[in-house]
């Protein structure tokens, strides 16, 4: 079998879906159809169970394959990433998963980092704040960049980034649209959105579940990614408070960017698992340290 016939089957057991399988590894639906088929000619066994049109199911056969392949194809896929590495001079890679949308404006930390050490390859992801914490946990990424408080037992809060300001985004039709800024009281008076999982002492670090004076901001939309929130607070659905330095990045016609003054302001620190500390970590925050705190942009 090779090693991309692996790699479709493998995506295909994830997704259970054809279409979804194409989209992922840039192929047509034909071309996942016709090796899968081909695998179970070789093999001699149904590895996928067609009967619904919508989604697949893995055959006992399938799952036992699946099994199989999984730590077989991880150990080629990294061996190869190694050779690709180790032929352009790069003996070791940190990937940054990042909370925050002002990447760019974290340049003269990156830069930095690159000069200082040219044998490192610094790799930045934006991630989701559905689960960042098992991102982390799970190893895709070596770091992340978040919000504090970050009070979890395994994992290790370095150096701060940046403090940044709060804004409020609303639609440019709603009723607070047209103000100078908004007291945080009127949190309480329109709906939000939530993000089922996310600790609470985390997200309340965010969007606390309280006003000042204890009346409730209720969630009332679950979300899972920051263009659905942006999308729902353009729709007039909520509204949702955001770190100042978006308005830098996203420029909506239909959105409005307030400030919220008196809104405890949001520090940004980078985050890793303790027992995954190592010196490219080490080097990363010490970077961090000597050029912060950085001004988002």
């Amino acid at each position: 079998m090779e090693l991309r016939d692996i790699e479709i089957f493998l995506t295909l057991a994830e997704e259970l879906h054809f279409g979804r399988t194409a989209a992922r590894l840039h192929l047509s639906q034909a071309r996942v159809s016709q090796a899968v088929a081909q695998q179970e000619r070789r093999i001699g066994g149904v590895l996928f169970d067609r009967s619904n049109r919508r989604q697949v199911r893995l055959t006992a056969l399938g799952v036992s394959l699946r099994h199989d392949l999984l730590p077989i194809y991880a150990g080629l896929r990294d061996s190869l990433e190694r050779a690709r590495r180790s032929a352009r001079g790069i003996t070791d890679r940190l990937t940054v998963g990042m909370m925050p949308f002002n990447g760019p404006g974290l340049n003269r930390i990156w830069d930095a980092f690159r000069a200082r050490h040219p044998d490192y390859e610094l790799i930045l992801r934006h991630t989701s704040f559905a689960d960042p914490f098992g991102t982390l946990r799970a190893g895709d990424v070596d770091a992340l960049i978040t919000w504090l408080p970050v009070e979890e037992p395994d994992l290790t809060v370095g150096p701060v980034l940046f403090t940044d300001p709060r804004v409020l985004a609303v639609s440019a039709s709603h009723e607070l649209a047209g103000l100078a800024s908004i007291p945080v009281e009127a949190l309480a008076d329109f709906a939000h959105a939530g993000v089922p999982g996310m600790p609470e002492l985390w997200e309340d670090g965010y969007l606390p579940f309280r006003t000042p004076r204890g009346r409730t901001i209720d969630r009332v939309q679950s979300v899972g990614h920051a263009d659905e929130i942006i999308h729902l607070v353009g729709t007039g659905e909520i509204i949702h408070p955001f770190p100042a330095h978006v308005t830098g990045y996203w420029a909506m016609r239909h959105i409005r960017f307030l400030p919220l003054p008196d809104m405890t302001p949001l520090t940004y620190a980078l985050v890793w698992r303790t027992e995954a500390e190592n010196d490219l970590i080490r080097v990363l925050a010490r970077t961090i340290e000597d050029h912060s705190p950085a001004e988002p942009h």
